[in-house]
C-alpha cells in the first residue's frame, strides 16, 4: 500500500448495535484502508450522518425502522447528496430478490451479504468507492435478470409495497418452510406474533394459504 494512499471514508448503517460495533472494530484494524467517519441505525439517524460526513463509501443494512435503505438513499437524493461523491454499498443478512432490486434501483452501487469474509468487504468498499459496481455472485443474477425482464420489478414492488419490513420477513421464512415456531426464534418474537404477521400477509397478498404462498414467492424468485 502506497505511503500516499488515503483511507476511503465509510459510514455504519444497520439497527444491530452488536454488528455494528463488530464491523467497526473490524474496520479499525485496517485504518490504513478505510476510516468510520459515522453511524446509523434507523433512517433518520443514518440520513443525518450521512449528509453530516458525506462519506466516499455508506455500508448499508436493507432493513431498517423507519423505511429501509432504500429510504435512506432516497432521502440523501432528495437532501442533496453528490452521488458520484458518495456512494452506498449494500451489507445485508437477505440474499432475497426483491431486496437486492429495491436498493440497487433507489440508487445502492453494489450488494453484498453478511456472510462475505473481511478482506473480500475491504475489497468491495474500495471498488464501490472508485465508481464500480460490486454484487456477490448470486446476487448479481437477480439484478441480470431484472434489468433483462426476467423478473417483473413492477409488480413485485406493488405487492411488497403492501407489506411491513416484518412481515417481509415473516413471509419470506414461512414460503421457505419455517414452522411458526422456528419463525418466532429466528426473529426473536412471540408465536402468536407470527400468526398474526402471516394472517396480515395472507389477506394483503389475497392469498389462502402458506402453500399459495410459497408458490408466489417462488414465482417470484424471493425464497
Amino acid at each position: 500500500m502506497s505511503e500516499y494512499y488515503t483511507p476511503v471514508s465509510i459510514v455504519l448503517v444497520d439497527d444491530h448495535e452488536m454488528f455494528r460495533v463488530g464491523v467497526h472494530a473490524e474496520m479499525d484494524q485496517h485504518r490504513d484502508r478505510v476510516r468510520v467517519v459515522g453511524e446509523g441505525w434507523d433512517v433518520d439517524s443514518s440520513v443525518k450522518a450521512v449528509m453530516a460526513a458525506r462519506p466516499q463509501v455508506v455500508l448499508l443494512d436493507v432493513h431498517l425502522p423507519g423505511g429501509g435503505g432504500a429510504e435512506v438513499i432516497k432521502q440523501c437524493d432528495t437532501a442533496g447528496l453528490d452521488p458520484t461523491a458518495t456512494r452506498f454499498l449494500a451489507l445485508s443478512v437477505s440474499d432475497a430478490a426483491e431486496d437486492v432490486i429495491s436498493v440497487i434501483r433507489a440508487g445502492a452501487r453494489g450488494y453484498v451479504t453478511k456472510s462475505i469474509s473481511s478482506p473480500e468487504l475491504l475489497d468491495a468498499i474500495d471498488r464501490v468507492s472508485t465508481g464500480d459496481a460490486v454484487f456477490s455472485p448470486r446476487l448479481a443474477g437477480f439484478v441480470l435478470d431484472a434489468f433483462s425482464g426476467s423478473i417483473e420489478v413492477a409488480s413485485i414492488d406493488e405487492d411488497l409495497d403492501r407489506l411491513s419490513p416484518r412481515e417481509r420477513e415473516v413471509m419470506r421464512l414461512i414460503a421457505r418452510g419455517y414452522a411458526y415456531k422456528e419463525v418466532a426464534r429466528e426473529l426473536y418474537i412471540s408465536v402468536k406474533t407470527v400468526e398474526t404477521h402471516v394472517s396480515n400477509v395472507l389477506r394483503k397478498l389475497q392469498l389462502s394459504n402458506r402453500h399459495e404462498l410459497t408458490r408466489w414467492a417462488t414465482d417470484r424468485r424471493l425464497i
